[in-house]
């Protein structure tokens, strides 16, 4: 078991079937990535932080940074988002092509320095 799958393990169970579908979909995107536990929240270090995640109460927080954010500007319009997080709700199908699209562009913007 990971950190991450212990994180979401710890997770109400309602939680956990989008948090584990989130956490897969990423693991396929930065396989080489480090799973790692920063701010009490999983994030993948690849190799400086590509984008945390973590459960709320009514949403998955997703936290790609504000860089990330604006980056998806236009594509996240229809989400809650802040400076820093976009919030999908658990009753929510994960949009996975807006993910997939996020976790590449934030490992290209890390590894470029």
């Amino acid at each position: 078991m990971s950190v991450i799958t212990r994180y979401i393990a710890k997770q109400p169970q309602e939680y956990q079937q989008q948090l584990t579908k989130l956490y897969r979909l990423l693991k396929t995107v930065l396989p080489n990535a480090e799973e790692r536990l920063s701010y009490g929240m999983p994030v993948f270090f690849q190799p400086k932080a590509v984008l945390y995640f973590g459960a709320n109460q009514q949403h998955i927080g997703i936290y790609p940074t504000s860089e990330g954010i604006a980056f998806l500007s236009a594509e996240l319009a229809d989400y809650q988002t802040t400076k820093g997080s976009w919030h999908v709700a658990y009753d929510e199908p994960l949009p996975e092509q807006l993910i997939i699209k996020l976790a590449q562009h934030r490992l290209t913007v890390v590894q470029a320095g």
